[in-house]
């Protein structure tokens, strides 16, 4: 079996930013050449799929990097070392006003594996009631409920492009089918 591993030989930081911090590192390859890795280290990320009375959450924002506004899952990046069930209920709770009795870990996915370190984690809400919106400052945004086929609609015709929705509505969809 083919030894996988490369080695950090030396990071070396190119910028530090309050959201990413870049890196191009001196590594080693499994069979000992050496190579270069750029790197975007990122605190991470929590979302929530809140689906109640058959309509799912969903905001729409603007995202700079895009430049459009664009529909997600309620989410929110993780600040340094904190436990991501918590921040996944502190953004369900700003952005929706919505809480949740209780937060199910669907998956962790890695989104961009060539070159960051983001981890997003996915959860459901269960028992969801209403509660009160708090953005953050500087935070626009607009709560829609949209019928769980419309959504996945939205998915397949491109509407929805967001990578954490898409998985977190197709998995509602695969877990909720009939049998």
């Amino acid at each position: 079996m083919m030894q996988l591993e490369e080695k950090t030989v030396k990071k070396n930081y190119v910028f530090r930013g309050k959201i990413i911090t870049v890196r191009c590192d001196d590594a080693q390859l499994p069979d000992g050449k050496p190579c270069r890795r750029e790197i975007v280290e990122h605190p991470g990320g929590a979302c929530v799929l809140c689906v109640k009375d058959g309509k799912v959450a969903l905001v729409r924002q603007f995202r700079y990097a895009y430049g459009e506004a664009i529909y997600e899952i309620p989410a929110g990046k993780l600040s340094e070392g904190e436990d991501p069930m918590l921040a996944a209920e502190r953004e369900l709770g700003e952005e929706t006003g919505l809480v949740a009795d209780e937060l199910a870990l669907l998956y962790v996915l890695y989104p961009t594996p060539g070159y960051s370190a983001e981890k997003i984690f996915i959860y459901e809400a269960r028992g969801v009631r209403e509660g009160k919106q708090h953005l953050d400052e500087g935070e626009f945004l607009n709560v829609e409920y949209v019928p769980v086929q419309k959504a996945l609609k939205m998915v397949e015709d491109g509407t929805i492009c967001d990578a954490k929705t898409i998985v977190a509505l197709q998995h509602y969809a695969l877990s909720h089918r009939s049998k």
